[in-house]
């Protein structure tokens, strides 16, 4: 194997998602000098980096560079489905290996990706379970426009339903659009319990700050509570201290986890990156991602992606989030999954976590009945119970 390996990054650090993008470039980058230093690799991971801007064709122009004129089989990135499902096909026809590190709706696997950021049993579900046994059945739902909502909507459509309540309203924005006045002025009329939130990028930020300042204008939307899957450290710096503050997010990874491997991995991300950064899980899944890889290439002696998933699935990682290890059966990883209230100064309390990693179910086979009856729904539903144990 040659001793120095191309590496494909690819994530948008420009566009309506940079603040994630530029997370996840930052903890690939980081763990990429972890290991070029580390003198157990007999190897140097040579990134090359591109730029799409959150274009998705774009995505593909890169992708086709890099394995056919780049030399590289390997790659990680992308943050949206859209964008993930526009390289598939060629990595396909080059036979080479996306590596995937962002959370995503599931009912995908694909011999060419390994995916390493969470799906519906490790954030959509956990959160669902608390909303309805702790908030209301009802949900006001807003996403961004593309599969990622889509695919979660129906999930929480049919999860309401088989529980006796129902979508007080599921709205649409496309990507980048920061006009929410439509949405808040019918949150001002309809007062929802509970409102999921499945915007990326610009526009959730957007939406945080109006719906702050419609808090401040209808005092019925003080008790309110708003959840989110993406929800983030960076995201909630840009969101700002007056907006930020008291929100649900369902992650794997937050930067105050209490462990020694979190507080190196802090560390050294603020070393690199600033006093004031924070990583997010999009940073950690990132990360972990680039250490996996070189597990797998010193396992597998070679940049083949058989071999590689071969050494893969018999190694696995200890993560700032705990251990890490991808699923053989679906190319899926087995990840540690918390809840957390988002806070002023951009961190998050963590208020209840797996007692072990939670083995990825991306087709919920374990809950393929919801939304036909409550009857045939609770059990299934059941075996998604995850164990989560409140952090007090």
């Amino acid at each position: 194997m040659n001793s120095r390996i191309p590496v494909g990054i690819l994530f948008s650090t420009q566009g309506p998602y940079a603040t994630v993008g530029r997370s996840m470039r930052d903890g690939a980058m980081l763990a990429l000098e972890e290991v070029n230093q580390d003198k157990r690799y007999p190897f140097e991971l040579v990134p090359i980096e591109c730029e799409p801007a959150g274009d998705n064709a774009a995505y593909g122009t890169h992708v086709r560079s890099l394995l056919r004129h780049e030399g590289v089989k390997h790659v990680i990135g992308c943050y949206t489905s859209s964008s993930r499902k526009e390289v598939i096909p060629i990595f396909e026809k080059y036979d080479c290996l996306l590596w995937y590190p962002s959370h995503y709706e599931g009912f995908e696997t694909n011999n060419n990706v390994i995916y390493t950021g969470a799906v519906q049993n490790q954030h959509v579900l956990p959160l669902m379970n608390h909303v309805l046994a702790h908030i209301t059945r009802d949900v006001y739902f807003v996403g961004s426009n593309y599969v990622w909502a889509w695919e979660n909507g129906r999930i929480i459509r049919e999860l309401t339903k088989a529980h006796g309540g129902k979508m007080i309203a599921e709205r649409y924005l496309q990507v980048g659009d920061l006009d929410v006045a439509r949405i808040i002025e019918e949150i001002h009329e309809k007062r929802p319990a509970f409102i999921m939130n499945m915007l990326i990028g610009e526009s959730s930020y957007a939406f945080y700050r109006a719906l702050a300042k419609a808090r401040d204008e209808n005092a019925a939307l003080q008790k309110t509570v708003v959840g989110s899957c993406t929800l983030c450290e960076p995201e909630l710096a840009q969101i700002g201290p007056q907006a930020c503050a008291g929100h649900l997010a369902s992650s794997v990874y937050f930067s105050t986890i209490e462990t020694e491997v979190n507080k190196q991995f802090v560390a050294s991300y603020r070393q690199r990156y600033g006093h004031d950064a924070l990583p997010s899980a999009d940073a950690e899944a990132s990360y972990n991602t680039v250490h996996l890889l070189a597990l797998a290439l010193a396992g597998a002696d070679s940049v083949d992606i058989d071999r590689v998933k071969k050494a893969l699935h018999g190694t696995s990682f200890q993560a700032p989030q705990g251990k890490v290890h991808v699923d053989p059966e679906s190319n899926h990883s087995y990840l540690t999954v918390r809840l957390g209230i988002s806070r002023e100064d951009a961190t998050f309390k963590v208020i209840s976590e797996a007692k072990a990693p939670v083995r990825p179910d991306p087709y919920l086979v374990w809950a393929e009945a919801c939304g036909e009856s409550s009857a045939q729904t609770e059990t299934p539903i059941a075996q998604n119970n995850i164990g989560l144990r409140i952090v007090r």
